[in-house]
């Protein structure tokens, strides 16, 4: 296994050999602030170990240096770094931008701002001995599309009764709490940081949204704790945010109401504020979950959510916070008999009408889908409806409903394919999701649920690393290609430690892993119909687990047909909320895409997919297809056993991983089919064995 430089965990992405490059080289580092110390950190100890020479100014280490990584308004101290701020347009970079550039045989990095000497060093990084070869080239600007770029931890400071330690965690516990109060590893924290910071991340949030008793004092008499992790994200230019209960005023301070147009609720959040910023000056702000699955908020006060988030923000806003207000909103106890109430509809009807009421400083975070983190659902209307709110678009690395780190499902296809959407299609003014999220006057960037915990591999799944890899990379440039995004994350990981040809294990990894997330679409839930889980813990299939249960999350399949009308004609309306010409595409059968037909109509049996199959022949398909997938994924990563690609305690991780990924696709298999052959009466056209 490969160190980190600060624990005994999984160095993941980092490993030392990954500074070799740069540490066997002469390496100049300028700029004055907290993180050009960071950066002069991380090259000095890469030189150390690589037998390179670092210099902290000129004159610190005499040249000539072979790299230099320097603030723009740093006094350059060589000519070709002064050639390349001339001539390359540093102006626009901002505090998180460099430029790269190679000029008369030294390679050149220029920041920004402080934060822009960090971003550049990793890119020095990941293009290894590339960064050093050839002859010179062009400065070339580097900033981040998203302005935030933030993971929330769905962290519990004591052990749940039903959640577990992390909610929605497959990684062991936190890697901040234990027992009600801090883990005190902080040296872990700052390696986490140090791996966020290399991907482009900016923000975290370290507690549940669900804010449970302990974690709702984390805002006061437990401040001290959160301050000692902002220490450990700070060094990484990393601001830490915490999820607040709304209902804290009362908790916490003994008021009888926390009606966001109270007088005395709203000095008590001021106060609030101004505590937490005293205490931590760099803090993000708060992420809010409320009237949603229990939590309280601003309906109980016949206020909007507007009304509450806006008061919030007012408290954050002397200190340049923001409030991050989840629109996962719905009714959790929804009538199942009720084919009118439609839980796709919620956000939208909630959250649409308040646009142009949220104070600037308030960010609307919306699910990148109407539902919840499924395999296969269609983009949020939500996120075209409110042109005057700055939204921010939420992804979930945890793999909730894709496996839940024991199945192999590399999410950055999925999320590529959410941020190139086009709202208004091809035609309109031709923006995507990911414009809208970056958008400087609108955009509220990307924010994801993150995948990590106190496993020795932080991920549970050592290969499910890749996906925080690549949402770190895609929030910093969207357009970025997800196979690449994997190359990225393989030459980090895996090929500094090899003194071989990597060809054979990059084959491998692509093959596992460019197609896993359709693979896993295949023997789960077919045509976007969504959930088919066992309730509660989520993993593996119970096709009507939720069927009658409150919790709006239908698939209605009887003997003629499955699916859930959305149509405006004689369905729940949902396709209305789409602007053009996907409120047309939705609304009619023929046009759906397939693997979203189930989303948006109730079909027969026998209904022809644009395929060519009938949905019954689909899903027989597909579900045999997926296990078939599955299991030889397991045998292409058996190919590297004994090999030395990698280490036998990781093979052996993985391979246990897959064993159960087969295991489950079977059960998948088994039981979607013999359920909708037992619903249909349709046999198999291939004759295959169906229980």
């Amino acid at each position: 296994m490969s160190l980190d430089v600060t624990t005994d965990v999984h160095a993941a992405w980092l490993p030392p050999e990954a500074f070799r490059a740069l540490g066997s080289r002469r390496v100049l580092v300028q700029g004055a602030g907290p993180l050009a110390g960071t950066v002069y950190e991380e090259v000095a100890r890469a030189c150390a170990a690589y037998g390179g020479r670092a210099g902290r100014e000129p004159g610190g280490e005499a040249g000539p240096y072979d790299l230099v990584i320097a603030a723009v308004d740093a006094e350059p101290a060589l000519p070709e770094a002064a050639t390349v701020l001339a001539g390359g347009g540093a102006g626009a970079l901002g505090d998180e931008g460099f430029l790269h550039a190679r000029h008369g045989g030294v390679t050149v990095v220029l920041a920004g701002g402080d934060a822009g000497l960090l971003h550049g060093l990793f890119h020095v990084v990941r293009l290894g001995e590339a960064a050093f070869d050839g002859d010179d080239v062009p400065a070339a600007a580097h900033r981040p599309a998203m302005r935030t770029r933030m993971l929330d931890h769905w962290d519990n400071l004591d052990v749940h009764p039903v959640m577990g330690h992390v909610e929605r965690g497959y990684s062991g516990g936190s890697i901040f709490w234990r027992d009600g109060g801090p883990r005190g590893d902080l040296p872990r924290v700052r390696a986490y940081a140090r791996l966020l910071a290399a991907t482009g991340i900016n923000a975290v949030s370290v507690n549940n949204v669900n804010v449970h008793a302990a974690e709702t004092r984390l805002l006061t008499d437990r401040l001290g704790d959160v301050a000692d992790l902002a220490a450990a994200f700070r060094p990484y230019g990393i601001r830490l945010h915490l999820s607040v209960n709304f209902a804290s005023p009362v908790v916490l301070g003994g008021l009888p109401t926390a009606d966001p147009l109270d007088g005395d609720v709203r000095a008590w959040w001021a106060k609030a504020a101004a505590r937490v910023h005293d205490t931590i000056p760099d803090f993000g702000g708060f992420v809010v979950k409320a009237d949603s699955e229990g939590q309280p908020g601003p309906f109980s006060y016949g206020r909007s959510h507007a009304d509450g988030a806006n008061m919030l923000a007012e408290a954050l806003a002397p200190f340049g916070g923001e409030v991050h207000w989840r629109a996962f909103v719905y009714d959790h106890k929804q009538d199942w008999r009720d084919r009118s109430t439609d839980r796709a509809r919620a956000a939208y009807d909630h959250f649409a009408p308040l646009d142009g009421e949220f104070h600037p400083n308030v960010v609307l975070q919306v699910k990148h889908g109407p539902m919840d983190f499924q395999t296969r659902e269609p983009v949020s209307p939500v996120i075209a409806a409110m042109p005057a709110t700055r939204l921010a678009v939420e992804f979930q690395v945890t793999q909730e409903y894709t496996g839940q780190q024991r199945h192999v499902c590399y999410l950055g296809p999925m999320w590529s394919e959410v941020l190139g959407f086009r709202p208004w299609g091809d035609g309109g003014d031709g923006r995507t999701v990911a414009a809208l999220a970056a958008d400087p006057a609108a955009g509220g960037g990307l924010v994801a649920v993150s995948n990590v915990g106190d496993d020795p591999y932080w991920t549970g799944h050592p290969l499910a690393q890749a996906n925080l890899y690549a949402f770190g990379r895609l929030a910093w440039d969207p357009r970025s290609d997800p196979a690449a995004l994997l190359d990225e994350w393989i030459d980090l990981t895996f090929v500094p430690l090899l003194s071989r040809d990597p060809a054979p294990l990059r084959s491998v990894l692509h093959a596992m892993m460019d197609g896993s997330w359709r693979t896993y679409e295949r023997y789960t839930a077919p045509l976007g119909v969504g959930f088919m889980v066992r309730p509660g813990h989520h993993y593996g299939p119970d096709v009507d687990g939720y069927e009658y249960t409150p919790w709006g999350t239908y698939h209605y399949a009887d003997r003629d047909g499955v699916g859930v009308d959305r149509t405006r004609a004689t369905g729940t309306g949902y396709t209305g909320q789409y602007p053009q010409p996907w409120s047309q595409v939705y609304e009619s059968v023929e046009e759906c895409p397939d693997e979203l037909l189930l989303f948006f109509h109730h079909v027969p049996y026998g209904h022809v997919l644009h395929s060519g199959s009938t949905v019954i022949q689909h899903i027989y398909d597909t579900h045999f297809a997926g296990a078939r997938e599955a299991a030889w994924l397991r045998s292409r990563w058996s190919e590297l056993a004994g090999t030395g690609y990698v280490d036998a305690a990781l093979h052996a991780r993985v391979l246990e991983r897959l064993d159960e990924q087969v295991r489950c696709a079977e059960e998948w298999r088994d039981q979607v089919n013999a359920y909708f052959l037992r619903k249909s009466g349709v046999p198999d056209a291939q004759g295959r064995d169906i229980p």
